[in-house]
């Protein structure tokens, strides 16, 4: 199943490479010396969709990417992001047309490039319509800033009305075996609209990767530490999916990694899994997932076994929650497991 997926006009890996935590969120950067080497080893095997963002590392992380591979530009579709933006120290959403525009030359300063390929609004701004928004990323691209607009953790409702402004080449959202919710409204939504939609921490930030991770390992500065599904009341309950998984795993002859990857690919064309990782084993593992093939009866059974309703505790805190406008099913809503 290697075939590749489409963002706006360009063909990419069907498998992409989210370049967050090389930089940001899960511990310490990674050595700028790994971390070139990673990103390099990414283009040598195939793997052309990088994405990145002004938050990752307040710049850090754009920075790097245009040190490390600069010089091989023409051999990748580079996706960032705006709104999401690090303040004096704070971390505040400033969807303005005027801090998209400014945000915007000083990620093409940092990468090191003329244009991105694909900039997304990394969170939608309740202060600023989404019109307004998508407006300025609308000439961007008649200035040849970028060439395609995206949208990040917004739903179904959000994503229409951006339509009606701009097209949007890619919608990116969480997405896995453990969290489901894309399916409610806002998955179906892409495909009609002719919206890549990229599907990050598909690997459940670990959770489904072998062994799975430990939160008891958990760096201090591991953003991980205030999700609920990885508190000690929690992760034990989800632990208990992994075995079944393990199984199917076996049986269809791939890692737990690469069938939750093969899983994604089986949702659709227009789905693209950009799992991140510092390890070049593990990134060799997740561009081989392309190639797993699952029957009808396999995905069956992991639809039915990681059903939303089984995950113990919700995707996001209350506070984390109110930054986004993805769906919920009618359990979370209504305070449900």
């Amino acid at each position: 199943m290697t075939d590749t997926r489409r963002i706006g006009d360009t063909d990419v890996y069907p498998i992409g490479l989210g370049c967050m935590n090389l930089s940001h969120a899960y511990g310490p950067p990674t050595e700028p010396e790994i971390a070139t080497r990673l990103l390099n080893q990414a283009l040598d095997r195939g793997c052309n969709f990088l994405d990145t963002a002004t938050m990752y590392g307040a710049g850090r992380n754009e920075q790097l990417i245009g040190k490390a591979i600069g010089h091989r530009r023409n051999e990748y579709f580079l996706a960032s992001k705006c709104v999401a933006i690090i303040r004096d120290g704070e971390r505040v959403i400033d969807a303005r047309p005027k801090t998209i525009k400014q945000s915007c030359d000083e990620s093409l300063s940092r990468l090191g490039t003329d244009v991105i390929d694909l900039y997304y609004m990394h969170r939608p701004d309740p202060e600023v319509p989404i019109e307004d928004s998508v407006g300025a990323l609308s000439e961007l691209v008649e200035a040849g800033k970028i060439r395609f607009a995206g949208l990040s953790e917004m739903g179904e409702g959000l994503l229409t009305r951006a339509q009606a402004t701009h097209p949007i080449a890619a919608l990116q959202s969480e997405y896995s075996l453990w969290v489901r919710n894309p399916e409610i409204a806002v998955l179906d939504a892409c495909q009609r609209q002719g919206t890549a939609f990229v599907a990050f921490s598909p690997v459940g930030r670990g959770f489904l990767a072998d062994p799975p991770f430990d939160p008891a390992q958990m760096h201090e500065k591991d953003m991980r530490r205030i999700f609920p599904r990885f508190s000690p009341e929690n992760y034990p309950g989800n632990l208990e999916l992994l075995d079944e998984a393990r199984a199917i795993a076996e049986e269809a002859g791939c890692s737990l990694a690469q069938l939750a990857l093969a899983w994604l690919l089986r949702k659709g064309q227009h789905v693209i899994p950009i799992p991140g990782t510092t390890s070049p084993a593990h990134l060799n593992e997740n561009v081989e997932a392309a190639r797993v093939s699952l029957s009808d009866d396999i995905i069956a059974r992991l639809d039915a076994h990681f059903a939303p309703e089984r995950a113990v505790g919700p995707r996001y805190t209350a506070a984390q929650q109110k930054t986004v406008d993805t769906e919920r099913f009618a359990f979370e809503l209504s305070g449900a497991r």
